[in-house]
């Protein structure tokens, strides 16, 4: 029987955690002291601070999670201010994870939340294993990826391809769009990851370069023009870079322009950074009802208190009310969450040797890639002082920097292929060295 337990102001949360019932996960313990862990220990970092960032914060603070992270690149916009409930008018170009972290510690005494203003790639993997769970409020396919990469990487497998346990990095996620969203969970290894169901993802819509070049009919015509065709014609060579402010309003001014031009309504700032960043439109109502999910999931992985959803749940409310749960399978190809793409390779190959050998692989394909052993990196493609430090390590042989060690697991990051356009990816590669005792045919079957 579970013991008594002092008053507490989390009365409906203490109905969860401090007694028994039916649909209990198998390592469920009921009881005060499972309370104050989940309070003390439990450590959840939410990914996205925007319209369901916001909410999943104020959610979890408010279910008992009082050691927080939250990580996010933008700023507060004045478009923000609708849904964003967190953020007000003065608010207006700060960090929006700085000031969501200070919201929802003014509001709900003994919560510690931390701030992360940076790129979600700009982190080390060694800073997301420090979390139990990682929830994500994100509206970009590609961050997701990433996230899910990161996640997947910290799995390890035993010698029959069976995932460790102690390994598995839970994530939830959720998405909306208008008046639908969804909710997921994702533990690597058991359910499919991101990448395992990424065809769930319908592909984002492309207009045609005559249509934008000669006949624009509509306000995303004349802006993918300035995006896709004139930003090359000015700025030749140089890279766009939609999370740059002054790159954004120089598309939203020659946009404008081309607009005019033609006759053509509608062009805004806020439009400008919808069609280029791709951002989905979001209510505020679907929000709270996809991040109350998410929570509830969060706090059935970390204590247990019922059986995790099976494991993908979509939300309509276009007309009344609908809900359905779908359990998808894992992939067991999957190059993410699998036990990782296997490369064979001689103890005489140096670290510049591979990074070039991932260029031409048939699964990976991957340019500029950077390299880390167990937390070590040793190669970085950027920032320049990291790059300066590690430069030294691309003609030594792969084999002693891995320490000599006839096969294990080490990670790359680099542009991967998603489609037709690249983006940034990272991949768990199996190292088998050749010609080392106490490694079998087995361990090599199946390499590039």
């Amino acid at each position: 029987m579970a013991d008594a337990a002092p008053p507490s102001k989390s009365r409906d949360l203490d109905k969860l955690l401090l007694r028994p019932g039916n649909l209990v996960g198998p390592t469920f313990d009921p009881g005060v002291q499972l309370r104050d862990d989940l309070q003390e220990y439990a450590r959840v970092l939410v990914v996205g601070a925007g319209g369901l960032g916001c909410e999943l914060l104020k959610d979890l603070a408010l279910s008992g999670f009082k050691n927080l992270e939250v990580i996010d690149m933008d700023r507060i916009e004045v478009t923000n201010l609708n849904r964003q409930f967190l953020f007000r008018l003065e608010d207006v170009g700060k960090p929006k994870a700085e000031v969501a972290a200070k919201r929802v510690m003014e509001r709900i005494s003994g919560v510690n939340i931390v701030p992360h203003f940076c790129r979600i790639e700009d982190k080390d993997i060694g800073f997301y294993n420090d979390f139990n769970i990682i929830a994500l409020g994100l509206d970009s396919i590609e961050a997701r990826s990433y996230i899910n990469a990161v996640a997947c990487s910290f799995l390890e497998y035993d010698s029959d391809d069976n995932p460790r346990e102690e390994t598995m990095k839970p994530m939830v996620d959720g998405g909306t769009e208008g008046f639908k969203g969804h909710a997921r969970v994702i533990v690597p290894g058991v359910t499919p990851c991101f990448e395992c169901t990424i065809w769930l993802f319908p592909p984002q819509v492309k207009f045609p370069l005559c249509t934008l070049a000669e006949t624009p009919r509509n306000a995303a015509h004349c802006i993918e023009y300035a995006h896709l065709i004139k930003w090359d014609e000015v700025h030749s060579g140089k890279a766009f870079d939609p999370d740059n402010p002054d790159h954004m309003k120089w598309v939203y001014e020659e946009a404008v322009k081309r607009a005019e031009l033609f006759g053509i309504p509608g062009v805004t700032y806020s439009l400008t950074q919808g069609v280029v960043k791709n951002i989905i439109p979001a209510i505020a109502s679907t929000n709270a009802i996809i991040s109350a999910a998410c929570t509830l999931e969060t706090l059935k992985i970390a204590s247990g208190c019922s059986k995790t959803l099976s494991n993908y749940l979509t939300y309509n409310g276009v007309e009344g009310l609908h809900t359905k749960v779908t359990e998808f399978v894992k992939d067991n190809d999957c190059l993410v969450c699998g036990p990782g793409v296997l490369i064979e390779l001689d103890t005489t190959v140096t670290l510049k040797k591979f990074i070039d050998m991932l260029e031409e692989h048939p699964k990976l394909l991957m340019t500029k890639a950077s390299i880390t052993y167990h937390g070590k990196n040793l190669y970085m493609q950027a920032p320049p002082v990291l790059e300066e430090m590690t430069r030294s390590n691309l003609e030594l042989p792969l084999y002693d920097l891995m320490d000599k060690i006839p096969k294990d697991v080490l990670h790359a990051t680099g542009m991967v292929d998603k489609g037709n356009r690249k983006s940034s990816g990272l991949r768990k590669l199996r190292v088998v060295f050749k010609g080392i005792d106490g490694v079998t045919d087995m361990d090599m079957a199946g390499g590039a």
